[in-house]
C-alpha cells in the first residue's frame, strides 16, 4: 500500500513524562488504516525549511471509529521539539502509513511483548490487535527511570513486568533479566538495539521465535533513497520499506 501524504489536525497533545509526548491527530483516510508496527513521516514545518527531513514516528494507536491516530514520541532534537510545540487545532503533515508491521494475523499461542523506553510506543497498538484476536500477551518493559503509559496496557495484556535502570519502579535492572523465553512461543520486541540483541540471543538459546522492530534515521520513508539500509542474511534491505519489523535471525545474525 503506497504511503499517502495528508494534512491533519492536532486534536490533543499531552506530556506523559519530562520528554515524552502523546499526540492525537485526525486521520481521515479510512481506506488506509494503519497497522501495528507501521509508522508515519511527520512534518509541521515548510518543505524548504530546516530541518530538512520529516520525522519517522511509529503508530501508537489507531481508532477506526473516531478516525484518529496517536503518536507517543520522545523529544530528542529540533524536529521533535517543533512537533512538541503543536497545540490542538494546529495542522501537520502525515505521510503514511509506511513499512511492514507485525504479522498479527499469523501470531498465536504464548506471546511476550518486550519494549525498552520509547520503543514501547508501537507495542500498544500491537497489544490491541492481538487482544482483538484473542491473544493476551505478557508485557515486559524497561525504562531508565520513570515508567510511562503502562496503565493503558493493563486491560489488554496478561501479566505486565516493569524494570528500571534506577530502581525507581519495578525490578531494578534490565528488562531482559525478567524475560523467560522458554515460557513463550514468540517474542515481539522494540527498543534500543542492545536490548533487542539481548532479547534475540535469549530467544535463540531457548528456541523461541523473535521479531524485532528496527529504528533507523530515514530520509524518504518509502525505500527510494536507501538511507536506512540495514544488513541482513539476505543482503541489504531498507528498514522503511522492507521493515521496520524483521525476524531477529535476519538482522542479528552475528
Amino acid at each position: 500500500m503506497p504511503a499517502t501524504a495528508c494534512e491533519v489536525k492536532v486534536l490533543a497533545h499531552e506530556a506523559l513524562a519530562e520528554h515524552i509526548r502523546l499526540m492525537t491527530t485526525s486521520w481521515p483516510r479510512r481506506d488506509k488504516a494503519p497497522r501495528a508496527g507501521q509508522f508515519f513521516m511527520l512534518r509541521c514545518w515548510p518543505i524548504d525549511a530546516a530541518p530538512l527531513l520529516s520525522r519517522p514516528i511509529s503508530l501508537h494507536s489507531y481508532d477506526p471509529l473516531t478516525g484518529t491516530v496517536q503518536f507517543l514520541y520522545e523529544i530528542k532534537g529540533p524536529g521533535t521539539r517543533m512537533l512538541a510545540a503543536l497545540r490542538p487545532g494546529d495542522s501537520l503533515s502525515l505521510t503514511g502509513p509506511s513499512g511492514n508491521g507485525f504479522p498479527v494475523e499469523h501470531i498465536r499461542g504464548r506471546v511476550a511483548l518486550v519494549g525498552g523506553g520509547i520503543g514501547t510506543a508501537p507495542l500498544y497498538e500491537l497489544a490491541k490487535a492481538l487482544a482483538a484476536r484473542g491473544v493476551k500477551a505478557d508485557l515486559y518493559c524497561g525504562f531508565r527511570d520513570e515508567p510511562y503509559g503502562m496503565e493503558r496496557f493493563l486491560p489488554l495484556c496478561g501479566r505486565v513486568f516493569v524494570a528500571t535502570d534506577s530502581g525507581r519502579a519495578g525490578f531494578h535492572g534490565l528488562v531482559t533479566e525478567l524475560l523467560r523465553p522458554e515460557e513463550y512461543d514468540m517474542a515481539l520486541c522494540c527498543g534500543p538495539e542492545p536490548m533487542m540483541r539481548a532479547t534475540a540471543a535469549l530467544c535463540r538459546e531457548k528456541g523461541t521465535a523473535c521479531l524485532v522492530s528496527l529504528e533507523k534515521k530515514m530520509a524518504c520513508g518509502v525505500g527510494a533513497c536507501l538511507g536506512c539500509t540495514c544488513h541482513t542474511t539476505g543482503g541489504g534491505r531498507s528498514v522503511c520499506k522492507d521493515g521496520p519489523v524483521f525476524n531477529a535471525e535476519e538482522v542479528f545474525c552475528e
